[in-house]
């Protein structure tokens, strides 16, 4: 314990040094896997380095290796004046809970929760959304009629894409099969690329020929998987189209990237909003990647269809069922 507090204050001092000629500005925690994990992480780093690009001005940075570090991170921050303070995932519910109470002069964001205090604003995103768009086009795709879905940790916002997935696909193809796995019940689940693989190969075996991965870093052995054994994947949170270019059919975006510039950018002019923000298809907090990397495999007629839906998604013609609600899937 000894040593992981020293690890902390090093890496967090050398940070306040360089603010030290300043007033403190924003800060962002990232969760386990790392800021370049090709997720969710990096995307929440390329906003804070958008945010510091148009700024000129710098952040205090974080990157935890256990969770006992999440509390210990954010009262630093906290401590040091830093505001806002951006942190991602849902573990990070009771941490900020704790800290916003203490420092109720300092604003906080969370991503992928919520918490209900004066000083907190919460992104949750309508993954479920993007999900059914890539389900749709999954089902549109696949030369099998099957299709398989890999998820991380065995949580209800994981079981939300999955559901998002399945409700898509069948709305392209009734009778479509969608394979699910998840890859474990620990957080470990979000850091395990070869047993990503393995769950991959194994629906590959059952008939699937494109397997979508919302698992944190274990979905890029989904993704390699897929690419070795010639079948095509769907990344998520970030563009993950180049990590295996006219292998990867898309990626259903989640805009961190946004959620933590927007909060950089009004914390710096003291507009700051707290409250709850959920963020789908019509904030343009979701959506699908296409880029010149997926585009020999998604037709014009395609991309105009995945529009259509969209935009009857967005109407409310069509309502993707929101799992988060009450944990309930109607298709399977």
């Amino acid at each position: 314990m000894k040593s992981t507090l020293l690890g902390l204050a090093l890496s967090m001092g050398v940070c306040a040094a360089a603010l030290a000629a300043g007033k403190p500005g924003p800060a962002i925690i990232y969760d386990l896997g790392g800021k370049f994990d090709k997720s969710f992480n990096e995307g929440a780093f390329h906003g804070a380095e958008r945010w510091k690009k148009e700024s000129g001005k710098s952040y205090r940075e974080f990157e935890i290796t256990n969770a006992s570090q999440r509390e210990q991170a954010l009262r630093r921050f906290a401590k040091d004046g830093n505001d806002p303070i951006m942190v991602l995932g849902f573990a990070y519910e009771d941490a900020v809970t704790a800290v916003a109470k203490a420092y109720p002069k300092i604003h906080f964001g969370i991503v992928d929760d919520v918490v209900d205090l004066p000083n907190v604003a919460s992104y949750t995103y309508r993954a479920d959304e993007g999900s059914f768009l890539a389900g749709y086009l999954a089902a549109k795709t696949s030369k099998t009629g099957t299709i398989g879905f890999v998820g991380g940790m065995d949580i209800p916002l994981i079981r939300s894409f999955g559901c998002g997935y399945v409700q898509g696909a069948k709305a392209a193809n009734p009778a479509v099969k969608v394979i699910q796995n998840m890859t474990g019940t620990t957080a470990s689940a979000w850091n395990d690329p070869g047993r990503g693989a393995e769950l991959t190969k194994a629906q590959i075996s059952q008939g699937a020929d494109i397997v979508y991965a919302a698992a944190g870093q274990t979905g890029l052995g989904v993704l390699q998987a897929a690419a070795d054994e010639g079948k095509l994947s769907i990344g998520v949170d970030s563009n993950q189209n180049g990590l295996h270019p006219g292998k990867v059919l898309t990626s259903v975006l989640k805009h961190v990237d946004e959620a933590v510039y927007e909060a950089f950018k009004t914390g710096e002019a003291g507009t700051f909003k707290t409250g709850s923000n959920v963020l789908g298809l019509k904030e343009n907090g979701v959506g699908l990647a296409m880029d010149d990397n997926n585009k020999a495999l998604v037709s014009d007629a395609m991309n105009a269809e995945i529009a259509s839906v969209t935009k009857d998604i967005v109407s409310g013609k069509i309502v993707v069922h929101d799992y988060s609600a009450d944990n309930t899937c109607p298709v399977n």
